[in-house]
């Protein structure tokens, strides 16, 4: 999809700070560690409703990966079950992004991010649900509050602490759809951070 190379290529992940960059290099590594090995990699974002922050994580990180031609599943879980919010969905789609709502209590989403690819499925579960691994995955949490709660992830080989900033604090306000692209923007240009520089 044309939109998305030009908004990928908008986006500038040498203007990361240091103390993000020393964040995400456990998860660089992890996937680089993966790659020589030759495994399977598989990524769960954490987060405590999987309502924002890990289905933009989820989303962004399998975007990424494709671009740059690497090979990996990404997930996203929480403690509790809630939905995707619709606040996130419309985010996406303010990204260019062609979704499909299908309605009810915990819709599915299905995110159409690049040509002959199956849709990206988003809703809210719990982070080790169906269709989520039980094994051999990194657990990256994506907020403080599943970290501190949930500090042991039953089959994770890997926990890695990447927290971001909750734009929930400015639903129903002027600032909204400004915070909820902001902090997608964010974790997009991590995203392209981390694997943009596996390919070195």
């Amino acid at each position: 999809m044309d939109n998305t190379i030009r908004l990928i290529n908008q986006l500038d992940s040498s203007k990361i700070e240091n103390h993000r960059e020393d964040l995400l290099k456990p998860l660089q590594d992890y996937i680089s560690q993966k790659i020589k090995q030759k495994s399977q990699i598989n990524l769960n974002f954490i987060c405590t409703h999987n309502s924002r922050r890990s289905q933009l994580s989820q989303f962004w990180a399998k975007v990424m990966a494709d671009f740059y031609g690497l090979n990996i599943n990404s997930f996203s879980g929480g403690i509790e079950v809630t939905s995707c919010n619709e606040r996130t969905i419309a985010s996406i789609k303010r990204m260019g992004f062609e979704v499909n709502s299908p309605g009810g209590e915990n819709p599915h989403y299905k995110v159409n991010y690049s040509e002959g690819k199956l849709p990206l499925i988003l809703f809210s579960k719990i982070y080790d649900d169906t269709p989520n691994p039980k094994t051999h995955f990194a657990a990256v949490m994506s907020c403080t509050h599943a970290d501190e709660k949930c500090p042991f992830i039953s089959g994770a080989e890997k926990r890695i602490s990447l927290p971001y900033e909750d734009p929930k604090a400015f639903d129903n306000t002027a600032n909204e759809a400004i915070m909820y692209d902001k902090r997608s923007l964010e974790i997009a240009t991590e995203m392209k951070y981390i694997f943009s520089g596996l390919l070195g």
